[in-house]
């Protein structure tokens, strides 16, 4: 399977699993070079979800996702955004 690929259903995986409006969320992939960007856009009521109390979910995932990304051999980036309700 390709790597950007894998990443992206990792994350859509885990992000699915953890808001409460897994149909506004959604992972955009952009490529900027040898550089993957990913960006985890989920309903503005499921942002501090994602987040978590003091940023300690959002790290979690950050380095869960680091790891993945540096098993499948690429640099990568994870971004949060939020989507009008």
């Amino acid at each position: 399977m390709e790597p950007g690929l894998a990443l992206q259903e990792f994350l859509e995986y885990i992000v699915g699993q953890l808001v409460e409006n897994p149909a506004k969320a959604s992972i955009l992939h952009e490529k900027e070079g040898s550089k993957h960007v990913y960006r985890v856009r989920v309903a503005q009521s499921d942002v501090g979800i994602i987040i978590g109390r003091n940023g300690y979910t959002i790290s979690a995932i950050r380095s869960l996702f680091k790891a993945a990304a540096q098993k499948h051999g690429v640099h990568a980036t994870l971004r949060v955004d939020e989507v009008e309700d």
